[in-house]
């Protein structure tokens, strides 16, 4: 095989998704707002010391995408910051509560799909 004289492209950001997180989207997105184009040691300080139920999986999910940015793509994890951060919908759990004479009402359980994405800075 003859060497290829193109030089690969490098990977300028790094993604991770996290599907069907038991959060309503709502509630995430109070959290995803504060740490939104912050430098990734700043987001682990906010959300440290924040106490929402959201912070959990929010940090699990900056983690793995720092944890790709760095193993898989041999960026600097001193340089890097969350360019873009997003929680959409998930699927719906529906449920029935028994109410009075027989009837029932419904409830929905939530839950969220979360997307971070990480850059180097000075990188557009």
């Amino acid at each position: 095989m003859a060497k290829s004289t193109e030089k690969e492209a490098t990977r300028t950001e790094a993604i991770c998704i996290a599907r069907n997180i038991r959060v309503t989207p709502r509630k995430m997105r109070l959290v995803i707002d504060l740490i939104r184009g912050k430098d990734v040691q700043e987001a682990y300080n906010i959300l440290n010391n924040l106490n929402k139920s959201s912070v959990t999986p929010i940090l699990k999910c900056v983690k793995s995408a720092e944890a790709n940015a760095v193993n898989n793509f041999n960026m600097n994890a001193s340089d890097l910051y969350i360019a873009k951060i997003f929680a959409g919908d998930g699927p719906r759990l529906k449920r029935f509560m028994p109410r009075a004479k027989g009837a029932s009402s419904g409830i929905l359980k939530r839950m969220s799909m979360l997307t971070v994405v990480l850059k180097v800075k000075g990188d557009k």
